[in-house]
């Protein structure tokens, strides 16, 4: 009589993931629903079942979907700061380049994930996290702006680097609707950004650092 071995009878077991790799994972769940569903439909029951985990376990991750729409803009912009990041490591050392640099980064990321990203800024609207998640993310992507301008502008304060953002921002949207070309408003950003950090630097500063 053949005989079949416990370890071919033994299923293997599912590796368990860790909370910040399952965090991960919903977030890539839901990110990919709402590329080809609208908003509206999008709940963390369906967030689950695409990530093929029980619905508990994306509750216990976001608590509502209000939570999961945060962690999705956390998400976005902690990837964003991190494309700069590394983009300047290896940064020629020169104000031009590093304005470039600069502007590169932020229009990459918003053409790369700007559709997902409208669609949560839309769903958080007029919400105090959103303001509260905006003025945060803001704050940390213009100190690192800020940290890479400064050995060739002189001391600056982040706070003069808003219009950064908002140039990146509306030159990004235009990019979305096809009227600019990614090249086009990288350039066009890539002036903004030297002519804020211009106006911003500290008389003499410059030169100083430079010789």
């Amino acid at each position: 009589m053949e005989t079949t071995s416990d370890d071919s009878l033994r299923s293997t077991p599912k590796r368990r993931l860790s909370w910040e790799a399952r965090h991960a994972q919903l977030l890539d769940a839901f990110r990919d629903l709402i590329r080809t569903q609208d908003l509206a439909d999008v709940t963390l029951a369906r967030v689950a079942a695409h990530a093929g985990v029980t619905k508990p376990v994306a509750y216990d991750h976001f608590g509502d979907l209000s939570g999961l729409f945060s962690e999705a803009y956390r998400a976005f912009e902690s990837h964003q700061r991190d494309v700069l990041l590394r983009a300047l490591e290896s940064a020629p050392r020169d104000l031009d380049a590093v304005a470039d640099l600069v502007a590169e980064a932020y229009i990459a990321c918003w053409v790369a994930e700007g559709l997902e990203l409208s669609a949560v800024v839309d769903a958080l609207r007029g919400s105090k996290t959103l303001s509260a998640l905006r003025s945060e993310a803001e704050q940390a992507y213009l100190e690192i702006c800020r940290e890479a301008l400064e050995p060739w502008t002189g001391p600056l304060v982040s706070a003069s680097l808003v219009a950064v953002v908002g140039a990146g921002d509306a030159l990004a949207r235009s990019v979305m609707s096809g009227s600019l070309s990614t090249a086009q408003a990288s350039s066009t950003l890539a002036v903004v950004v030297r002519a804020v950090a211009s106006a911003s630097a500290v008389p003499d500063a410059t030169r100083d650092r430079r010789t």
